[in-house]
């Protein structure tokens, strides 16, 4: 089946229509007392319904301090996209190893009186002056540690003219109220959390600069520690320009100059300018749905990999193992083999649509997923890509994805939502700061090697004024007429495509509290390896996934930190990732 475009009119209805008429496709849509996240899902895992329409309030994020700001924004009126701008600011200040206005982020933001999905693209652009060869050195690719700490590695901030863009559409309360939390908390000062100490601590190089020795070290030469308040007044002076001049209180002025400036120095300065800054926009885009089960499923459609999430999803309604359930080898052993194929064709084809083409409806054509599904049970080591249709002539992806990132979902009281990923990239970004903030490394999402050995560009090579591939895929979850079932997400570089999938395949196929989907074991199948929370599988299924060829080692990427929401028997299931300092909040 080809991919569908829906006219705004009449969207339920064309959904069900189409729905009707394939078991398996892709279509477009157009614009398209407070309890904490254990809590919340003592429901029970009855099939997620919108038959009540599905209300906020509504927060699940990575930090109780912005949740607590979102849920504010809520009860004095705000709309789900309002309480996003708070959520972030607060994250960008608590939470500053994973997102922060230095970065990037998209944003699904569901309409409750039209049924309309919008996609926000606020990812990062690369300099005017960008060329492909923007990590070599001497004929040679940087080391990925030497380009993450350069000044080469960050883009055009993207978030902030992001949720301006947003907000300004689907606001109900002034853009200026929003950052009162935000403001509060980087004067007056906030309680480290274990993370993010365990981050100031830790060996990550960017924790090491010089900006970040500085803004984390004591008086007395130490550092901050698990309880200790932290203060960031220059923090304070940035969200108060914010909230008085907008976007262009980042993109233009001195903070733009400050970015600039920050970017410019060494080690191996970068040659993003202030007119860079200052002509970044972020895009609207059209969702990406796909059925499942009893449900469809939306993502961002590219840069985002959100796509290959549906392409997993499709093979597994070709894969009766997968519907085993959570104690069953064989439907682990079949997730892991699935996403092997799913990754390949990922990490092939996916790029800036403005620069490539990314052949989006061919990886969800019926016949396509079909051909793939069938190669799974006999996969022995990575898995080839394939062509589907559309497929255009690439080479070979260099592409490394680091930790940093975070994920958000908002419903508010007239049922709009919005589920975001935001993030820096790395764990604090580049390690470089301005306004109290950290600068985001987006441009190590390119492939560091643009050309395979016979000259092919690689999809995600770079380019001047383009977007990095993206794992970021937050998920919007409606049911056959149109209707918010729900939203979820996860940071996790590139085992965000996995982690969504299990927590998908764990709360709808499986039929799990969202909680406990959330806290399954992760698995990571991603070229000749399966990385897993290894002893979080019980021995016998360990066992059943030996025999079938999945033999697990220690999960070595970025852990998950799901967040998101299903509606069910009128409430909301809501969770947040153990794994996480998270929450998620109905009152």
């Amino acid at each position: 089946m080809r991919a569908y475009s829906i006219p705004s009119s009449n969207r339920r209805r064309k959904i069900s229509l189409i729905l009707a008429s394939a078991a398996v496709g892709a279509f477009m849509l157009t614009g398209c007392a407070t309890a904490p996240a254990a809590e919340a899902t003592a429901a029970g895992s009855t099939t997620a319904t919108a038959e009540t329409p599905a209300r906020g309030p509504f927060v699940s994020a990575a930090n109780p301090l912005a949740v607590e700001a979102g849920m504010k924004v809520l009860a004095r009126g705000g709309s789900a996209v309002d309480a996003a701008v708070a959520v972030q600011a607060v994250l960008g200040l608590v939470e500053p190893q994973s997102s922060g206005l230095g970065g990037g982020a998209f944003m699904m933001f569901y309409d409750a009186d039209n049924g309309a999905l919008t996609v926000y693209d606020g990812r990062e652009t690369a300099p005017a002056s960008a060329t492909p060869e923007l990590f070599y050195e001497n004929g040679r690719p940087l080391p990925f540690v030497d380009a993450v700490l350069s000044g080469r590695s960050t883009g055009a901030p993207g978030v902030v003219p992001m949720l301006a863009l947003a907000q300004r559409q689907h606001g109900a309360l002034a853009w200026s109220d929003l950052f009162g939390d935000a403001e509060k908390l980087a004067q007056d000062g906030f309680v480290v959390s274990p993370r993010l100490a365990g981050m100031i601590n830790g060996d990550a190089p960017q924790a090491k600069t010089r900006w970040a020795t500085e803004y984390f070290t004591k008086a007395d030469g130490t550092r901050y520690v698990a309880g200790d308040v932290l203060k960031n007044p220059a923090y304070a002076e940035t969200v108060r320009t914010l909230a008085r001049e907008g976007a262009a209180g980042l993109q233009t002025g001195p903070l733009a100059e400050a970015i600039a400036a920050a970017v410019a120095e060494d080690p191996r300065p970068g040659a993003l300018t202030t007119a860079d800054i200052a002509a970044y926009r972020p895009l609207v885009r059209e969702a990406v749905c796909g059925p499942y089960k009893v449900y469809v499923v939306c993502v961002p459609p590219p840069p985002s990999s959100g796509a290959s999430i549906l392409q997993l999803l499709a093979m597994g309604e070709q894969t009766p193992d997968l519907d085993k359930g959570a104690q069953s080898a064989e439907a682990w052993a079949a997730f892991g083999q699935l996403q092997r194929l799913m990754y390949a064709d990922r990490d092939r084809y996916f790029g800036d649509p403005a620069f490539v083409s990314v052949p989006v409806a061919g990886l969800l054509d019926p016949t396509y997923v079909a051909e793939r599904a069938a190669l799974a049970p006999a996969l022995r080591g990575a898995a080839p890509f394939g062509t589907p249709t559309g497929a255009p002539r690439v080479g070979a992806d260099a592409t490394q994805e680091p930790a940093g990132t975070s994920h958000l979902v908002v419903v508010d009281a007239q049922g709009n939502a919005v589920s975001m990923t935001t993030t820096v990239e790395s764990l604090f970004g580049s390690g470089r700061m301005a306004g109290g903030f950290f600068l985001n490394n987006q441009l190590t999402d390119f492939s560091l090697v643009p050309t395979a050995s016979d000259g092919t560009p690689a999809a995600n090579a770079v380019a001047a004024g383009k977007r990095p591939r993206s794992s970021m895929s937050p998920v919007i979850i409606l049911d056959r007429e149109g209707r918010l079932v729900g939203a979820l997400g996860s940071p996790g570089g590139s085992s965000i495509l996995a982690y969504n999938a299990k927590a998908l395949i764990g709360a709808l196929a499986w039929d799990l509290p969202l909680q406990a989907a959330f806290d399954l074991p992760n698995l990571v199948a991603k070229g000749d390896g399966f990385g897993a929370d290894t002893e979080g599988f019980p021995a016998g299924v360990r066992d059943g996934m030996a025999a079938r060829g999945v033999m697990l080692r220690p999960n070595t990427t970025e852990t998950s930190g799901l967040h998101g929401g299903l509606w069910r028997n009128g409430r909301w299931d809501g969770a947040a990732d153990s794994r996480r300092e998270g929450v998620a909040r109905t009152q």
